[in-house]
Parts: C-alpha cells; structure tokens; sequence
C-alpha cells in the first residue's frame, strides 16, 4: 500500500468538513491545539458551511475542498473536524487517481470510516482512524484530554513498531493464539452499511485483524451488525478482534455478553477497550491496512508491526 510521509515540525496540516457541519469556536479552538504540535492547520473553504441539512455544505463544496487538498502539494495531511453523516453523497464523485498521486495522510473517524475503505479499495492508501478537530483536539481543557498523544506521534510520524493496550483501555473479552494480520475496519454501522453497494467493504488479502467501534448502540444492535458481517462472509479470515471502548454505548455488560453469543461459532482471541474513535478519554490514533499483532491471554495488546508513513 502506498504510504504518505510523514508528518513533521511545519507539516501543513488541511482542516476539512466532508461530513457534517461543525461549530465554529470548537474548530478554531482544535486548530489552535493542533498547531501547538509544530504543524500549521489550514482551513479550507467549506470547513465551516452550514447546510443544506446538517451538511457542511453542497456535496460540489465538500469534494472540491478534498481534491483540492490533495492536489495541493504543499499540504502534507487531511484532518476532519467532525463525523456526522455525509461523505457517502461523495463517493461517486471522487477522483482515485487524483489521490493516488498527490497520496498524504487522511485523518478522522465515525462517518469517514466510508472514506477510509474508499482510500484503502480504491487507492491503495495507508489512513489514520484517528482524532478530529472538534470533538477531540478541542475537548476539554487541554489538549492530552482529548487526543492520545503518543499514538498520535508512532502513527503519524514514526516508522518503528509500537503497541496499544491496558494504558489505552484493552483487556481481554476472550483469551486466544496470538495472532497476526492486516489491520482494518472502523465504525461497524458504516461497515455494514456500505455492502450491497459499489463501495462495499473487501477484506484485505491474506488474514484481517478487526477493529470496529460504535457510539450510542444497543447490544441487539451490535449483535445485529456482527451477524450481518458473518452473513456476508466478512470474517472468513479475519483471525482476531478489537471492540472499542462501549463506554458511549448503552449497556456495556450486556453488549459484551451478546458479543461472545454472537461469535461463538467463530474462533480466534477478541480484545475489547481500546479507546479509540467514539470515546470519552484520550483518543487513540490507528494506522489502517498495516500488519498488526493481538495478544490476548494474561492481558490484551496490539502490536504494530509496520508503519504506515515513510
């Protein structure tokens, strides 16, 4: 997969809406926190557009915003300020071999998982389910209470190997093998809702390390989601799992419980905690489609084995 360089001190960071409308004080308080890592955060035309609806904006806006900041080879990575819903209505208008050959880190979660698995399929492009501008780098009253800074850092602009685990919320739901396999995944709902579809979720080759994570869903819900990925044969080689945080869900106990009903059939080792994308704590930074290792038996923990920059 082609991998963007990485970010350094100066780094030109674009700060887009491709989903929702954000609020203004919110975005220009996360950008002022962004830029106190060393990067300079450009905001781009359309970030603050209110409408039509709870779109940022027309979908011509929103596209040309990101090819726009693609194309712009001064800009050095994407940042989202907030999900919502929305950049699906983009997806046929998209241009892969624009991004192809302007490729640069693509940064944000929830809604965008839609444009993760669109960079992954049809560009062959490393991205970040990481944090946004609203919602984290702007939550609270400093910086740390919404970000993890030391994924942020191994993500973005490391190259050597690092891990995720009890520090960042993981524990073990169901002991197993160690495991190894391309990491990849993001916000179940918008997984499962892009099958049927053009865009439709494709397991990497070779064995799949699953991350997914929800926000504000009942345990039938994700009970219903799992089956509906089984159903679809998406996890037929898929040898390991990370649920996220459930914190932000309802009923954690119980979820967990119809988690392991769920996926008693299936066998290999299942974290779940990591406190990454829909969360109230530091937000965790993951590089899709790199080789990733899962430990799950005395305790759980997510290697990665590669990096995703150059």
């Amino acid at each position: 997969m082609i991998r963007p360089k990485r970010l350094r001190a100066g780094a030109r960071v674009a700060v887009l809406s491709p989903a929702g409308s954000p609020k203004e004080a919110l975005v220009r308080l996360g950008m002022e926190r962004l830029a106190s890592l060393g990067y300079e955060p450009v905001l781009f035309p359309s970030a603050l557009a209110a409408g039509p609806l709870y779109y940022a904006g027309e979908v011509a806006a929103r596209v040309k915003d990101l090819h726009d900041a693609f194309r712009d080879d001064s800009i050095d990575a994407i940042v989202c300020t907030r999900g919502g819903w929305g950049t699906a209505e983009l997806l046929p208008h998209l241009d892969a071999e624009l991004v192809r050959s302007h490729a640069k880190s693509f940064i944000g979660y929830s809604d965008h998982t839609t444009l993760h698995l669109w960079f992954a399929q049809q560009c062959n492009l490393h991205t970040f389910y990481a944090p946004m501008i609203s919602p984290d780098f702007a939550r609270g009253d400093a910086l740390e209470e919404g970000v993890d800074l030391a994924s942020w850092r191994c993500a973005l602009e490391g190259t050597e190997p690092w891990s995720v685990g009890e520090r960042e919320g993981m524990r073990v739901l169901r002991a197993g093998a160690t495991v190894e396999g391309t990491l990849y995944g993001g916000c179940l709902a918008l997984l499962v809702e892009s099958l049927g579809t053009p865009w439709a979720m494709r397991m990497p080759e070779g064995d799949v390390i699953l991350f997914v994570e929800e926000v504000g869903t009942h345990a039938y819900q994700w009970d219903r989601m799992m089956l509906h990925m089984q159903y679809a044969g998406l996890l037929e080689r898929v040898k390991g799992i990370v649920f996220g945080n459930m914190a932000q869900c309802a009923a954690e106990e119980l979820i967990e419980k119809a988690l392991l009903h769920n996926l008693r059939n299936w066998r290999g080792p299942i974290a779940i905690g990591l406190q990454c994308g829909h969360v109230n704590a530091p937000n965790v930074s993951l590089p899709l489609g790199v080789c990733t290792r899962l430990v799950c038996d005395d305790r759980a923990e997510l290697q990665i084995l590669e990096g995703a920059v150059s």
